[in-house]
């Protein structure tokens, strides 16, 4: 019985893990938000397993110790399941395989199994008698080192996380691959590089698309890849300023709320919401919103135009004035915003107006 945990599959800009596609990095954000709480609770659970795998490679396993190593698998399972990046997870298909994988019967099989390599190597555990040890040989470790997995991905992806989320770094591509490159010591950085993951590409889809398939050893290497190859596409974490929470941006925008509830909001609005009604001093104005593009291009094109003295400075002072007047007027009253404001945003506009003020 073949398992997926460790495995994702890269489009161009997306990634697929356990049947869900999403924007490539949506792992990777998810997994920043898991509260350090869940992984402590992870940790007893993972310590039996590791237990059980030490005691399994000197094949002194215990049916004492196979009945808790099979408790301790269930117990990580079911917390998965609460964790975002996992939330998908096909547990119908894993909780079953539990109970297999902790048994007496594959107890027995581990040790047929481990004399079967010696002759036949890998194929070995391709034996439909050997189905259960080698289901035992792979799950056993991949729960085992979650807790440390989480523990370690939160610990040293957050400080990248929060270094992206400086307004100063462009939120594209190319800044994003700036702001990696100051991060990480390319001569000497273990981070950026992944140990024993394995890459295959396959047609996949309807219409068929290339893909690459990747199986890792680790959910830590696991959730590291699927964020580097989202900061590859311009997708990158942001730290909501309402709710703290991280969600993941797909564009240069410098987004500063989450779409999901405001903690604490009785009429359960979102974070978006929530700001939005917190008046202009509060609200979302990045250096991209669409009402300042409009403002800065009108700026631009003014200063063009008296450079090459098509404008006097009193007409185009008086020009910018307005300008100004209407994107604070813009930015306060949305009805105005939707309707005339761009219309005299036009350089014929503001001209016209700044004649019969001059």
């Amino acid at each position: 019985m073949e398992h997926n945990l460790l495995t994702l599959e890269f489009g161009r800009d997306t990634v697929t893990y356990e049947g869900r596609t999403a924007p490539s990095g949506t792992l990777g954000c998810e997994a920043l938000n898991i509260p350090d709480e869940a992984i402590t609770l992870l940790v007893e659970p993972c310590k039996t397993l590791n237990e059980f795998i030490s005691a399994l490679g000197m094949m002194s396993v215990t049916e004492e110790l196979l009945s808790q190593a099979q408790s301790a698998a269930s117990e990580v399972l079911d917390t998965m399941r609460h964790m975002e990046p996992f939330m998908h997870l096909d547990y119908d298909f894993y909780a079953p395989s539990i109970a297999d994988a902790f048994s007496s019967e594959a107890l027995t099989q581990v040790r047929a199994l481990n004399m079967a390599m010696l002759t036949r190597g890998l194929a070995a555990a391709q034996e439909p008698g050997l189905r259960k040890g080698a289901l035992l040989s792979k799950i056993a470790p991949v729960l085992a080192q979650l807790a440390y997995s989480l523990g370690e991905y939160k610990r040293t992806m957050t400080a990248l996380a929060e270094r992206i989320n400086d307004d100063g770094i462009e939120r594209t591509p190319d800044g994003l691959a700036a702001a990696f490159g100051a991060h990480f010591d390319a001569s000497n950085d273990s981070l950026m590089s992944l140990a024993n993951a394995t890459v295959q590409y396959l047609s996949a889809g309807e219409p068929p698309r290339l893909v690459r398939r990747m199986s890792y050893v680790s959910f830590v290497g696991l959730l590291r890849s699927d964020l580097f190859e989202g900061l590859a596409a311009g997708h990158a974490p942001r730290r909501s300023a309402v709710c703290g929470r991280w969600f993941l941006t797909l564009d240069a925008r410098h987004t500063k709320y989450c779409g999901g509830f405001a903690p604490g909001d009785a009429r359960g609005r979102t974070c978006r919401q929530v700001e939005a009604m917190r008046g202009r001093g509060q609200r979302e104005l990045a250096a991209d919103h669409p009402l300042k593009a409009i403002y800065n291009r009108r700026l631009n094109t003014i200063l063009q135009s008296q450079r090459r003295g098509k404008l006097n400075k009193a007409t185009a002072d008086t020009m910018r004035k307005l300008a100004k007047d209407k994107l604070q007027r813009a930015l306060s009253d949305a009805n105005y915003a939707r309707g005339s404001y761009e219309a005299e945003m036009t350089q014929g506009a503001l001209l016209a107006e700044a004649e019969k003020k001059c």
